[in-house]
């Protein structure tokens, strides 16, 4: 069984010879732009064997707010961006360059932020939440008309760059940032609007409940989102793949590995500190707990970009042996 068939088979939750691996972590300056980074992305799926590759958005965090939005008022000013606009091209350009290059080989996904993420790294935390207590139906037009833009990257990136799907990230759901209320009543509606999109262009959408920052969240916010795969962080919501399978409808699960990476911390976890032995070990037990229909094996999030890859193909060799 190629790299393709066994990654769709597992989001499918078919037969697969054995459970396929994913990680990723960003890349640094020097690695984050242009061709080397298109180069940095293949040296590492190739170094490490993984059977699948998610195509990082680095340099491309933060979303284009023109300089004439100032007040929360002016959030009605916002307009989408078209398909010509650098943060879509050159994103598109890269995603195009690395299925070209191995695409043959093994499933892309291209990581995309949900519109509540997109406007708060372009104008900022502070900013956008005070906005919004200020005048929520003039932020929430703003993630929609974002809306429109993140979907319109996504049918460029499977359409033009022949993206498999897109692993879509949904953040915000700290418990106290918003009430479950307020969520479904600001935040929802956009989510759902890009995710949407993206289902209607491929089967094969990865929904990545977020917990960057070590800070649990209400993952019933995102229980019902439609999507064939689901990754989340098991150690921060405290929610292992078993319960999470259950908690998400039987979905096929990506995960299993711990990976705190809020910056300025340091990455711990089995992966980044257990040896050999028992990185092996615990790779085969959460495959024995699982099953190996409907898992794929990774992290709660990125994981360090300093860590020696010989970690990663510990867990792939792992895999490969059950």
């Amino acid at each position: 069984m190629d790299k393709r068939a066994r990654v769709f088979n597992a989001m499918d939750k078919k037969e697969v010879d054995h459970v396929p691996v994913g990680f990723w972590y960003h890349f640094g300056k020097g690695q984050n732009y242009g061709e080397p980074c298109v180069k940095a992305h293949l040296d590492y799926v190739r170094d490490c064997d993984t059977d699948l590759l998610k195509i990082m958005c680095d340099s491309y965090f933060n979303y284009p707010i023109p300089d004439d939005i100032v007040t929360a008022e002016d959030w009605y000013k916002l307009k989408p961006l078209t398909k010509d606009d650098p943060f879509i091209a050159e994103q598109v350009e890269r995603a195009r360059r690395l299925v070209e290059e191995i695409g043959k080989e093994m499933p892309v996904f291209y990581n995309v932020f949900c519109p509540f993420s997109s406007i708060r790294f372009g104008a900022g935390e502070e900013r956008v939440m005070r906005d919004l207590r200020e005048n929520k139906e003039a932020v929430m037009h703003a993630m929609m008309v974002i809306g429109e833009s993140n979907a319109l990257l996504t049918k460029e990136l499977i359409q033009t760059a022949g993206c498999d799907g897109i692993y879509y990230c949904v953040q915000g759901g700290e418990k106290d940032r918003f009430t479950y209320e307020e969520y479904q009543e600001m935040i929802r509606p956009s989510d759902l609007y890009v995710l949407e999109k993206a289902n209607e262009l491929s089967d094969y959408n990865i929904l990545h409940c977020c917990g960057w920052a070590g800070d649990s969240n209400r993952v019933e916010d995102w229980q019902d989102y439609p999507v064939k795969c689901v990754n989340w962080a098991v150690d921060v919501e405290k929610r292992p793949l078993t319960k999470g399978r259950e908690f998400f409808g039987g979905k096929a699960c990506l995960g299993g590995f711990e990976s705190l990476h809020r910056e300025g911390m340091t990455n711990q976890g089995l992966l980044h500190e257990g040896t050999k032995e028992e990185v092996q070990a615990f790779t085969k037990n959460l495959i024995a707990e699982f099953g190996k229909k409907g898992l794929l094996l990774g992290a709660d999030c990125t994981i360090d970009s300093a860590i020696d890859h010989e970690r990663i193909r510990w867990v792939v060799e792992a895999a490969r042996e059950v």
